[in-house]
């Protein structure tokens, strides 16, 4: 009963925020209550922090065949999400520029069905920082990665309650794409005989970073030219792309771009070959000093 109200009284709090909810997604899962997903979110930050404690001690796990599976899963379910999403919209004739909530009839609720599996995906994605963590990857679980992660989730179960078609199509299209890529990479490099051929991880990040910027070009496009889909949202939408644009292009510079001059001052001038601290020539010239004063 006590849970009861505590949940009555959050979603009372979300409506009066946000207005009357999509009633078109009524009793869909996991979307009439916010418990649920706040709940797994916690679970999800609790089992980094409880996790690392664990495996503190312990030998990383390999998790080879799991992670096989896993990332052909999500492989398949984004490949899905981007055809349902292609075809959704194109069938409802959708407006690049802005699209409204209610103009497509059937195809809205299409969309609708297809960014909820989207919404989903996100809980089903709270795994990569699990096996992160029994792999023993902890340099991978960065503030970036987990704010993604967490956020995406709790912003996807506001959007599928308040804006589930429309405008909200264009930011998962293009996510869908850039997961099947990024997601084979992963499944990939599950085997050490393909890291050979895994030369374009640099250029997975250079793509998540042209989506966030296509996804507020095109938010925005909707604000100078309205359409009647909440201006709330797509200001919110935008803010949230931005702060996803410079954690990114953070991570990109601190690790594509600081490296080479680390490795620059490590490795020796050509024809200087160190050896226990000191160079080659150091040793030609003791040898020299030494055979003067041999003789």
């Amino acid at each position: 009963e006590h849970l009861k109200a505590f949940d009555d009284e959050i979603n009372a709090f979300l409506d009066n925020m946000f207005g009357p909810r999509d009633s078109r997604v009524r009793g869909w899962f996991m979307l009439d209550s916010y418990l649920p997903t706040f709940f797994l979110t916690v679970m999800y930050l609790l089992s980094i922090w409880l996790g690392n404690k664990y495996m503190k001690n312990r030998p990383a796990l390999s998790l080879r065949g799991i992670l096989t599976l896993y990332n052909l899963g999500i492989t398949l379910l984004s490949a899905y999400m981007l055809a349902e999403l292609i075809l959704s919209t194109w069938e409802g004739g959708y407006n690049l520029q802005c699209q409204d909530l209610t103009s497509a009839g059937e195809a809205d609720i299409r969309v609708a069905k297809v960014l909820w599996w989207y919404y989903f995906s996100k809980s089903v994605e709270f795994l990569d920082t699990i096996f992160f963590v029994l792999r023993k990857k902890t340099s991978q679980i960065t503030f970036l990665h987990v704010y993604h992660h967490a956020s995406m989730f709790n912003i996807w179960w506001c959007v599928l309650n308040w804006i589930p078609c429309g405008q909200s199509f264009f930011g998962p299209t293009l996510n869908s794409f850039i997961h099947i890529l990024m997601y084979s990479y992963y499944g990939l490099s599950v085997f050490p005989s393909m890291h050979k051929y895994l030369w374009w991880k640099k250029y997975l990040t250079q793509a998540q970073l042209v989506q966030f910027v296509l996804t507020i070009t095109h938010t925005m496009s909707a604000v100078l030219k309205p359409c009647g889909f909440p201006f709330g949202c797509l200001i919110f939408q935008s803010s949230y792309m931005l702060t996803l644009v410079i954690l990114f292009l953070n991570f990109y510079v601190q690790t594509y771009r600081k490296k080479p001059m680390k490795k620059d001052m490590q490795e020796p001038p050509a024809g200087k070959e160190v050896k226990n601290g000191f160079s080659k020539a150091y040793f030609s010239a003791a040898n020299g000093v030494m055979n003067k004063k041999a003789q």
